[in-house]
């Protein structure tokens, strides 16, 4: 009887949990980009609210040097990025959350891989937070209209041609 109850209490936990997240997740597809003031790499000051790309996707990519997931799907999307733009016009823009003691890493990471991307420095996680994001890597794909429309939390490789048939679908449905 108590193996009965308490498989009973982990499933009813699991289930509550699993709705729990289907909830947010759905939440989170219902959102626009928070407003908040970030430096890019040359110290501008960008509002995120503003990130635009013409009516075409934006990809925003949660990273940080000390992050190998992070750095193996970035690396990844550099090796397709160009065919994608010519492609769809996609802009990633790559949102580094290294502290204080880490963001000294960010610009020679990024140089020595020759990145494309726009990346902002989020030292003090407060877009992360705004975001939703609770670790790294984490992706979210935005609308030409500013809606986060898909979010991918980790990598495996691979998910980097996941993301890019979302970007397609969103183009399809915009023509």
């Amino acid at each position: 009887m108590k193996k009965l109850s308490i498989l009973i209490a982990s499933t009813f936990l699991f289930i509550t949990a699993n709705s729990y997240a289907q909830q947010e997740g759905r939440n989170n597809m219902e959102k626009t980009i928070p407003e908040m003031q970030l430096k890019n790499t040359v110290g501008e000051t960008i509002n995120t609210a503003q990130l635009e790309n013409d009516g075409k996707p934006i990809i925003i990519s949660f990273w940080a040097t000390w992050c190998t997931p992070c750095k193996k799907e970035l690396n990844a999307i550099h090796d397709l990025y160009i065919d994608w733009q010519d492609e769809t016009g996609v802009r990633l823009v790559a949102i580094s959350i290294d502290d204080q003691r880490t963001v000294s890493r960010v610009v020679p990471y990024i140089d020595s891989k020759a990145w494309e991307y726009e990346v902002l420095l989020d030292p003090n996680g407060d877009f992360k937070r705004a975001m939703g994001v609770n670790n790294v890597p984490h992706t979210f794909l935005i609308d030409g209209n500013g809606n986060i429309v898909y979010s991918h939390n980790n990598y495996a490789p691979g998910d980097e041609y996941e993301l890019y048939d979302h970007v397609l679908e969103l183009i399809e449905k915009k023509d």
